[in-house]
C-alpha cells in the first residue's frame, strides 16, 4: 500500500493532468454539433493510417529472429487496418443517410 500511495505521490502532476485531460475531452466532444460529427469522424480515421505505417516501419526494424515482435507488429497492422477500413464503412453508411432518396 506504501508504494502505490507513493507512486501516485511522486506522479500527482502527471495524474492530475490525465484527470484533466479526460474531463476537458468529454466536455468538447460533448458539444460537437451532429453536422460536425462526420467529417470529424473521417478525418480521425484518416490520421489512424498513421499507426498502420508505424507499425510497418517498427517490425521492419525488428530483428527477423523475434518472432514475438514480428507478430505482434503483424497484428498492429492487421488491426490498424481495420479499424480505419470499418471507420470510413461507418463514415460512408453516415452521410449516405443525408442524400436525398431518388424517387421511382
Amino acid at each position: 500500500m506504501e508504494a502505490i500511495l507513493s507512486y501516485f505521490y511522486d506522479h500527482k502532476d502527471f495524474i492530475f493532468l490525465i484527470i484533466l485531460s479526460i474531463f476537458l475531452g468529454v466536455e468538447v466532444i460533448s458539444n460537437v454539433p451532429a453536422i460536425l460529427h462526420t467529417p470529424l469522424m473521417s478525418g480521425a480515421n484518416a490520421i489512424h493510417g498513421v499507426v498502420i505505417v508505424g507499425a510497418i516501419i517498427v517490425m521492419g526494424h525488428a530483428d527477423p529472429n523475434d518472432y514475438l515482435a514480428l507478430v505482434l507488429g503483424f497484428l498492429a497492422v492487421v488491426l490498424g487496418t481495420l479499424n480505419v477500413v470499418g471507420g470510413f464503412v461507418v463514415t460512408d453508411r453516415m452521410l449516405d443517410m443525408f442524400k436525398k432518396k431518388k424517387k421511382n
